[in-house]
């Protein structure tokens, strides 16, 4: 059997490693991950309520339309039902934007060092991907600028950026907007977008009606913890909606999920506390990045990237045995680590193992 030539070398997306399966391998009794960005707060109370009572229709298809919490969400970012697609993840928008838009030949853009199921499903549609470098971990929007060309489909804008935690400012958002043909797609990322604190910090969901070609996407995987449930949107022009809507498979959100998204919405108060505390976690692990000499980019999600002054995969291995799992393999940071910012007593488990780590390593320097 022969497959598209273009997916051979593709690589299989790793996913943090699971808690179940460290405990398994190394024997141990309590593991920590902070490797995928989960919220460790967990979802409101109110969403676990809503899949118990979904556990009733557990035999009948899903709304394939998502049509009543397409409403919810409308109402609640002040747009047309009709500019909001669902999908199983806001990842699998990300796969149906490219299905529906790329083909061999086309060019997309995107940042060297950022999510990338952007890459790897534009490789699948044969698309050519240019990667331009960050700077201090941010988007070079200039340089990204000047890689457009005729051939230029879609650009991709993950703010804030995974691994980095960088983010982009209205004023640099809109300014390069400004200057992206129209017939060229921006996708601009916000899985983090509840979590940012910073004023300068853009709602792309507002510039909608600003710039036609923008793309908007969304999850409740993240700050509403719901990462099981795999749910997670698109916002844009209904005409693009539309044509988003015809390579989407039936039935590609659960029963539960869409239950548990519009309890989540509905539940504010909770998302609220998510983020104070999320910040607060940040200003800790920052203190202690600080008193321990290490490096980190500026964080604005509910993860901070940190360069731990050697190689990254050993370091990785190293907090392993300890019952930490944090994220490594970010090939232009070689010597960085990606950490989810868990809860207060989370947090000093994974200070208290890199400090121990790191004194090590300087016992069998000296």
């Amino acid at each position: 059997m022969k497959p598209k030539s273009q997916i051979v070398n593709i690589p299989v997306y790793e996913p943090g490693k699971p808690i179940e399966e460290v405990k398994r391998e190394l024997g141990l009794s309590e593991v920590i991950k902070l490797a995928s960005n989960e919220n460790p707060y967990g979802a409101s109370p109110r969403v676990k309520e809503a899949v118990l009572a979904e556990l009733d229709n557990i035999s009948l298809y899903p709304d394939g339309g998502a049509v009543e919490l397409t409403a919810e969400v409308a109402r609640f970012l002040g747009v047309e039902p009709g500019q909001i697609i669902f999908g199983c993840g806001s990842d699998e928008v990300i796969a149906l934007i490219c299905r529906a838009f790329l083909v061999s030949g086309d060019e997309t853009i995107m940042a060297d060092q950022t999510f990338s199921v952007y890459k790897s499903n534009a490789d699948i549609e044969g698309a050519v991907s240019i990667e331009v470098p960050l700077v201090n971990g941010k988007h070079d929007l200039e340089a990204m600028l000047s890689k457009l060309s005729s051939k230029t489909k879609i650009v991709w804008i993950c703010n804030p950026n995974n691994p980095t935690g960088t983010i982009l400012s209205e004023t640099e958002l809109t300014g390069f907007l400004d200057q992206v043909p129209s017939n060229v797609m921006v996708v601009l990322d916000e899985a983090y977008f509840e979590y940012v604190t910073d004023l300068s910090y853009p709602d792309g969901s507002k510039l909608l009606s600003q710039y036609p070609n923008l793309v908007v996407l969304r999850t409740f995987s993240k700050i509403y913890g719901m990462a099981s449930l795999r749910i997670g949107y698109g916002v844009a022009q209904p005409e693009v909606i539309q044509l988003i809507n015809r390579v989407r498979e039936p039935f590609n959100t659960t029963r539960a999920a869409q239950a548990a998204a519009k309890a989540a919405l509905a539940d504010q108060e909770y998302v609220a506390s998510c983020r104070i505390a999320n910040a607060e976690g940040i200003k800790q692990l920052q203190a202690e990045f600080d008193r321990l000499s290490l490096d980190y980019f500026p964080a604005h999600g509910n993860f901070i990237m940190v360069n731990v002054r050697k190689p990254a995969v050993e370091m990785f291995q190293s907090l392993l045995q300890k019952g930490i799992i944090v994220r490594a393999g970010f090939g232009k940071y070689p010597n960085h680590v990606r950490v989810t910012v868990g809860s207060e007593e989370q947090n000093k488990a994974f200070i208290h193992a890199l400090e121990q780590v790191l004194s090590e390593d300087k016992a069998q320097v000296q």
